[in-house]
């Protein structure tokens, strides 16, 4: 029903290499560096990094990423752009939303992905957040060594593949049309991390979700992930998310701090309860 890209590959580093050969391997200290940081290293009992660090030849930066390089964690140079800025867990592990994201996946892994593999991620209105929550929390699932799927099912305003910067078709409406098998494309810098775009924008959004293509394609993505994340349009604007809900049992609600209203939550989780999902959670933003 759809296939992984094979134009992407993702470098899985070997088993655990010391910090010294992989600030080697990546250019940011010479053979001659080395010596200096070991006789420094010896002399004041420091840890290699911390000598490097101390002689001025390397930053915290070099550091976190030869230290997320070696425990396989997926973390992008500051400066890098193979995704947007927006997604803050692929840059700074150590941000307190980061933080937050990462205790919030405890909870789902526990409450609901240790059952299920399928989650809507939805909103009471536009502006809530709801992208940018489904595209961090798919990464920081991934950087667990979960094998983990983020799909992008608003078909009306699309942003997932803005945030990871690849094409957006073929994807997700294209295969429901049957107009292509579609691609799973992988991100090289970010390790068990897949996104599934939106694809071309449909005329008809609910009816593409609605057919029996979207029951094949789900089942096929079953076999293949851990953990898969489904960003959908507004559920008070649109009924997309109680459509997809009803196909996959669960959602999470997003919701923007000042913004949306207690009975806009109600509304929305009564609308999911009637789907038959169940609403596992809620998630307050604030930004």
């Amino acid at each position: 029903m759809y296939n992984i890209s094979t134009q992407h590959t993702v470098d899985i580093a070997g088993k655990q290499p010391n910090i010294g050969r992989i600030l080697l391997e990546t250019g940011k200290i010479r053979a001659e560096d080395a010596d200096r940081i070991l006789r420094l290293q010896k002399e004041q009992g420091l840890r290699f990094g911390d000598a490097a660090l101390k002689l001025g030849l390397v930053d915290e930066a070099d550091i976190l990423r030869a230290l997320s390089r070696q425990f396989d964690y997926a973390c992008l140079p500051a400066n890098s752009s193979a995704v947007d800025q927006e997604v803050i867990a692929a840059f700074r592990p150590h941000d307190p939303q980061v933080e937050a994201l990462r205790a919030l996946r405890s909870q789902l892994a526990l409450r609901w992905y240790g059952e299920h593999k399928f989650m809507v991620i939805t909103s009471p209105s536009a502006g809530q957040g709801t992208s940018r929550v489904a595209a961090n929390l798919a990464v920081v699932f991934s950087q667990l060594g979960q094998r983990t799927l983020l799909i992008d099912a608003d078909l009306r305003r699309p942003r997932q593949h803005k945030l990871f910067r690849v094409v957006s078709s073929p994807g997700l409406s294209d295969i429901l049309a049957g107009r292509a098998s579609g691609n799973v494309l992988s991100i090289p810098e970010l390790t068990n991390f897949f996104i599934l775009p939106a694809g071309t924008e449909p005329p008809n959004p609910q009816e593409l979700l609605g057919r029996p293509a979207l029951n094949e394609l789900l089942g096929s993505i079953a076999e293949k992930f851990d953990v898969v994340i489904i960003d959908t349009p507004p559920a008070l604007d649109f009924a997309d998310a109680q459509t997809i809900s009803a196909r996959v049992g669960g959602a999470l609600i997003v919701a923007r701090r000042h913004h949306a209203r207690f009975a806009q939550m109600e509304a929305v989780k009564e609308q999911l309860s009637i789907a038959g999902a169940e609403v596992v959670g809620a998630v307050l933003t604030d930004f």
